[in-house]
């Protein structure tokens, strides 16, 4: 799960997520659009529920180009008290919600709610982005030809009152700084400018920060569909998103019609568990890179030992950074964020031999390039709010920090036993450790009146290991889990058998046969 701000490891790139970096302008809808079919071939009102709808085909437009032929595109804004525990304070935050229909829909069943994790992954964007259709990793047209799909961005992220507290500079300094502060002096730089950065988030939200949780998020949901006119919510989380919709399930168990959770956050690990799982995680990914590489030399410049030629650049960068053209230079930091990025997707480990090997002759452009698209950084420069988003989420939720000189004991530790992730995911602990605001622990307990959900595990997964999948069905007490025995961030739709057994699920509400296990092509 991602819990820390040097990494976001719940996000979901799928094959059409590559266009992620353009800009999106906030939109402000005004108006209504065009009917569609319901389940019993009658016409759905536009303003079914409360949500005032208006056509916002600029922003795929926008983020892609076009729109996806074939598709509507719709927006509102649900309004959601800032705080649920005080609803009657008067103060709101405004959700943004996009809705895509199908022009040929038929036999409509409801709505699809769809989060992309993050914490700080823009709902509105992942839904245009699943629209084109499977040829481009979208949603497959049973899918779309039965559901709206719904998008949103939760509180504090992208167009609904975004958190935006740490400046560019900032954010280059944090992921271009050694991923492994060995040194007691690199150590000290690295907390000084953290602090430096929860200490700016702290200024300028001071007790609103604790309002970006999980919970609060959780119950935005509820105002959504009630917003929206659905009597039960079907729901589709991805990496942080199963934590999402687990939150929910708990909250307004009898509220759900179906949920499929995929890549699984286990709620009742600690936050230390949680980052050592995610060292273990990543560091298992890896391995499994470099095996490929020596499996397929021909694909991979930098066999036989891809480790080696990784952990090399890096050391050699810590003395000679590569300059690249914008004025930034390759230094060990940037090159670790593009080795997490890469390792996404099985598709990323060639990007990631690739940009080594091209490193290696002076060229740091494709280290760039995936460690530019991991963190949303523009060509200009500036970043989204992703990190700033994540970092509020994850700190509201934290409870037990460890402190400082545990982080530096953990450091050592996890060095140890995971080489190339476990110092940097043990220190990036430190930004909530030191977070000024107050905290606000999501449950973990079972969903209790909840019909079945789906738990979708991928055996190599990195960000959220498998481990984890069994542990959240379980927890909830109605799950059921569905395995991919794949590699990379999530499964859901990648190959024949997990498409087949989630559509069933979600349109005839079918559950999986008991542990089923779909082969990795």
């Amino acid at each position: 799960m991602p819990r820390r701000l040097r990494l976001v490891a719940g996000l979901l790139f799928a094959t059409v997520l590559a266009v992620s970096g353009c800009t999106v302008p906030t939109f402000a809808p005004d108006g209504s659009g065009e009917p569609t079919s319901t389940g019993n071939g009658s016409t759905a009102p536009q303003g079914a529920g409360t949500a005032d709808w208006s056509d916002c085909s600029d922003v795929p437009e926008r983020l892609v180009g076009r729109g996806a032929t074939g598709m509507t595109y719709d927006c509102a804004t649900v309004e959601v008290p800032r705080d649920w525990n005080n609803s009657s304070n008067g103060q709101n935050y405004g959700i943004s919600v996009i809705r895509i229909r199908s022009k040929t829909q038929k036999n409509r069943i409801g709505s699809l709610l769809i989060n992309p994790g993050g914490p700080g992954g823009s709902g509105v964007e992942f839904a245009v982005y699943l629209s084109y259709g499977e040829a481009l990793g979208g949603l497959p047209t049973a899918i779309t030809d039965r559901f709206d799909i719904l998008g949103f961005d939760p509180r504090g992220v992208g167009r609904s009152e975004p958190v935006k507290c740490i400046s560019d500079a900032d954010q280059d300094a944090n992921f271009g700084a050694p991923p492994d502060p060995a040194s007691q002096a690199q150590f000290d730089s690295y907390v000084a400018l953290t602090k430096k950065i929860v200490d700016g988030c702290g200024r300028k939200y001071g007790d609103q920060l604790v309002t970006f949780s999980t919970n609060q998020a959780a119950h935005d949901i509820h105002a959504i569909r009630r917003a929206i006119g659905d009597e039960k919510t079907t729901f589709l989380g991805f990496s942080y998103g199963t934590l999402l919709g687990a939150t929910y399930a708990q909250q307004s168990p009898t509220e759900i019609r179906a949920m499929v959770l995929d890549g699984a956050i286990d709620p009742k690990q600690t936050y230390v568990q949680g980052s050592e799982s995610q060292a273990k995680g990543f560091e298992r990914a890896f391995t499994n890179f470099t095996a490929w590489c020596k499996r397929t030399p021909a694909k991979c410049p930098i066999a036989p030992d891809a480790r080696k030629a990784v952990t090399d650049a890096m050391a050699a960068a810590e003395k000679n950074p590569v300059p690249y053209s914008d004025g930034r230079k390759a230094t060990a930091g940037w090159i670790f964020l593009a080795v997490i990025s890469s390792l996404y997707t099985e598709s990323g480990w060639n990007a990631l031999a690739g940009a080594v090997s091209a490193l290696n002759e002076g060229n740091p452009k494709g280290i760039f390039n995936l460690a530019d698209q991991y963190a949303e950084r523009k060509p200009d420069g500036s970043y989204s709010n992703l990190f700033d988003a994540n970092l509020a989420v994850n700190c509201a939720d934290t409870k037990d920090v460890p402190g400082i000189d545990e982080i530096r004991k953990l450091q050592g530790e996890w060095r140890a036993k995971y080489p190339l992730f476990g110092a940097s995911l043990a220190v990036g602990m430190l930004s909530c450790s030191l977070w000024p605001g107050e905290r606000d622990p999501y449950p973990a307990g079972p969903a209790t009146g909840a019909p079945p959900i789906v738990v979708v595990g991928t055996t190599g997964d990195p960000a959220t290991p498998y481990e984890n999948t069994a542990d959240l069905a379980s927890m909830l007490g109605v799950g059921h889990v569905l395995t991919w025995e794949g590699e990379g961030h999530t499964a859901y739709p990648s190959t024949p058998c997990i498409v087949s057994a989630v559509d069933n699920y979600l349109i005839d509400l079918k559950v999986p046969q008991e542990g089923l296990r779909c082969p990795a092509k």
